[in-house]
């Protein structure tokens, strides 16, 4: 069976920034993130979903 499913993650960051959406833009373009597979699963693709944090 192939399925997607959505994993949330918790982050803690100190940062040099004076706003957080800066810090949250290049954490969402630079991280490289990495979900293992396990014995019955085996995972196909993984992304960072991309939040809009500001508004035009």
């Amino acid at each position: 069976m192939e399925d997607k499913i959505f994993l949330l993650v918790k982050v803690t960051v100190k940062t040099s920034y004076r706003n957080i959406h800066d810090a949250i833009q290049e954490l969402q373009s630079k991280t490289e993130l990495v979900v293992s597979s396990t014995k019955n699963v085996k995972v196909l693709n993984t992304e960072i979903m991309q939040l809009k944090t500001r508004t035009p």
